[in-house]
């Protein structure tokens, strides 16, 4: 299952810099590619306020 950003994002940028399959894209709230995630879980763990849940 892939992870979704929700409200709390701040778009700081951490969980982009540890996908290791850039499945993230920038924006005002940042936006997680459900083709491209597989579900690692290093962005939900790096999040500084909860924003990434699986989805």
């Amino acid at each position: 299952m892939a992870y979704v950003i929700g409200d709390n994002c701040i778009a700081c940028g951490t969980c982009m810099s540890v996908c290791p399959v850039d499945a993230i894209s920038e924006g005002d709230i940042y936006k997680i590619d459900p083709d491209t995630c597989i579900s690692c879980g290093s962005c939900a763990q790096v999040c500084p306020n909860d924003a990434i849940t699986e989805g």
